[in-house]
């Protein structure tokens, strides 16, 4: 994981006020992150690291984040491949963490598309996206091609997909094979009870595909 934390805004300061020395700051950091990433993928193994950035401070302690990549990376130089990327993830500001700076899948598309790293996508939680915007069917096809890992979680308890909430994930999990979407989907999101019973609605889920635990067909068989 990379963490690009930038501290948090003195007390009276508005965020607007610092928005673009942050954006500008940031951007800065993701190339050199980025130029890392391609550097290490030359010499490593395969790896997905995440860069998680936005705990708003001062400018002084967003430009000491700039060194955290390299001193995480070149501590550990030996061996990633070359498909290793980066990965920005917008948490939302209403519920989580109001200081938080990136907070809309919006707001990061428009900086990675600044930083112009093929190495770095965007980490859309949907969890985060429902509560900050919603409308998931349009912004999972409209950031689809910037999207290097999805994570789910119910919406507001944020439990299992199958508790009580706001979202339908059998309709989503079809929306994204139609998108062909073949990468990993975290679940980041607190049990209920049990770890393991909590886990029934993904054997449900494979169930009502036709699938064993693992994914392989029960065609096969």
């Amino acid at each position: 994981r990379i963490h690009l934390m930038a501290g948090r805004v003195p007390r009276g300061t508005e965020r607007a006020a610092v928005a673009a020395e942050m954006e500008t700051t940031f951007i800065e950091n993701l190339r050199y992150a980025a130029d890392l990433l391609a550097q290490a993928s030359r010499e490593w193994g395969s790896l997905r690291r995440h860069s998680s950035w936005g705990v708003l401070g001062s400018p002084a302690a967003w430009h000491r984040a700039a060194a955290l990549p390299g001193a995480e990376l070149t501590g550990c130089s030996s061996a990633l491949q070359e498909d290793m990327m980066g990965l920005v993830e917008p948490i939302n500001s209403r519920i989580t963490d109001p200081r938080y700076y990136l907070n809309t899948p919006h707001q990061a598309a428009a900086i990675l598309e600044k930083v112009g790293r093929p190495n770095l996508k965007l980490q859309l939680d949907l969890f985060h996206c429902q509560i900050m915007d919603g409308n998931l069917s349009r912004n999972l096809e409209t950031y689809f091609p910037l999207i290097g890992h999805i994570q789910i979680a119910q919406v507001p308890g944020r439990h299992e997909p199958d508790s009580p909430g706001e979202l339908n994930f059998s309709y989503i999990f079809d929306l994204l094979e139609s998108l062909g979407y073949t990468g990993y989907v975290g679940c980041e999101y607190a049990p209920k009870g049990d770890t393991q019973e909590g886990l029934g609605w993904l054997r449900s889920y494979q169930q009502s595909r036709g699938l064993q635990p693992g994914g392989t067909s029960t065609a096969a068989e």
